[in-house]
C-alpha cells in the first residue's frame, strides 16, 4: 500500500531528476551557444542600489549568462568603420572602457589585402596559421599592428574549454590561473569592425575574434580545436595549419573551471605566448 509519505518522496525523487536533467540541458545549450566573449563589468544603479554584473549570454538562461559576456553600458561615441575597398582603408575607434587596456596607439587605417602567415611562438611550441587578408582585412591589419608592438610578448591565453574545445588568448592583462577577476576584460584601448561573417562556421583549426557584442573587437580571439557550432558572430581571420597538437594535449591536462560553469577555465598546462610573427606574400 502506497502512503501519503511515500508519495511525497517520489514527488520530490522526481522533481529532483528533472532539476538535474533541465540543468544538464542548460549546460549543453551554454556550451553550444555561449558567447565567446572579451569580459565587461556593467555597473547598474537601480533606486540608489549600485549592483556591479558582468553580462554575459543574451537568450536569457542563466547558464549560458553565466558564460559569456556583454558590452558595457555605456553607448560607444562612434561606430568603427568597415574596410572600405575604394580607399583601402579601416576605421579603428579608441575605447578605453574596459579600464583594462594596454595602449599602443591605433593601427594605420590604410591596410594590405596580401596573402599572410602568423606564427605564434608559445611555451609549448609554435602555433602556425594562413591569414585571410582579403576577406578579414581589418582585423589582419590590426594583428600585424600589435604583433609590431610586442603586444602579445609573454602573455598568457586565459581561457579554454573541453567539452567546448576552444582557446581564447591575447589579454595582455591575463594571470590565467582561476583566480583573476579581470582576466578576459584586456584589450589595446580601441575597437573594430566585425568581417567575414556570411557563412562562418568554427570548425577545428578556425581561428576567430572574441568580442562582447558588434563591433566590439579588441585583441582577444581563439583558436578552435574541434567542432563549437557556435553562431557566425565572431570574425574567422585564419586558419591553423601546424600546432594544434598543442591544444590538443593541453585540453588533456585539464581547466581549472572558471565561475561561469559553463565548462571552461584557464588551462592547467599555461599557454604563453612569447612572440607573434606575420609575414606577407607581395
Amino acid at each position: 500500500m502506497v502512503t501519503g509519505k511515500d508519495r511525497q518522496k517520489q514527488l520530490a525523487r522526481e522533481h529532483y531528476q528533472r532539476q538535474l536533467q533541465e540543468r544538464a540541458q542548460r549546460q549543453q545549450r551554454a556550451r553550444r551557444n555561449a558567447v565567446i566573449g572579451t569580459s565587461v563589468a556593467v555597473v547598474v544603479v537601480i533606486g540608489g542600489v549600485v549592483a556591479a554584473t558582468t553580462m554575459l549570454g543574451k537568450d536569457g538562461d542563466e547558464t549560458a549568462a553565466a558564460a559569456s559576456p556583454a558590452p558595457s553600458a555605456s553607448a560607444p561615441a562612434a561606430a568603427p568603420k568597415p574596410y572600405d575597398p575604394s580607399t583601402g582603408t579601416c576605421g579603428y575607434v579608441a575605447d578605453k572602457g574596459s579600464g583594462q587596456v594596454k595602449d599602443v596607439g591605433l593601427p594605420p587605417e590604410k591596410v594590405s589585402t596580401a596573402p599572410a602567415t602568423m606564427v605564434i611562438k608559445t611555451n609549448l611550441g609554435n602555433i602556425v596559421a594562413t591569414l585571410e587578408s582579403s576577406k578579414a582585412p581589418c582585423t589582419v591589419n590590426s594583428f600585424r599592428f600589435l604583433a609590431s608592438k610586442n603586444y602579445f610578448d609573454d602573455t598568457r591565453c586565459h581561457r579554454m574549454g573541453t567539452d567546448f574545445p576552444i582557446l581564447q588568448c591575447g589579454d595582455p592583462l591575463a594571470k590565467a590561473d582561476g583566480k583573476n577577476p579581470t582576466d578576459g576584460q584586456g584589450g589595446p584601448g580601441y575597437r573594430f569592425a566585425n568581417e567575414n561573417l556570411a557563412g562562418a562556421k568554427y570548425d577545428r583549426g578556425v581561428l576567430a575574434m572574441a568580442n562582447s557584442g558588434a563591433d566590439t573587437n579588441g585583441s582577444q580571439f581563439f583558436i578552435v580545436f574541434g567542432n563549437t557550432g557556435l553562431p557566425p558572430q565572431y570574425t574567422p581571420f585564419g586558419t591553423v595549419t601546424k600546432g594544434l597538437d598543442i591544444l590538443d594535449k593541453v585540453a588533456k591536462k585539464g581547466i581549472i573551471p572558471g565561475a561561469g560553469g559553463d565548462g571552461t577555465g584557464a588551462p592547467k598546462q599555461p599557454v604563453v605566448i612569447k612572440d607573434v610573427t606575420i609575414t606577407s606574400k607581395s
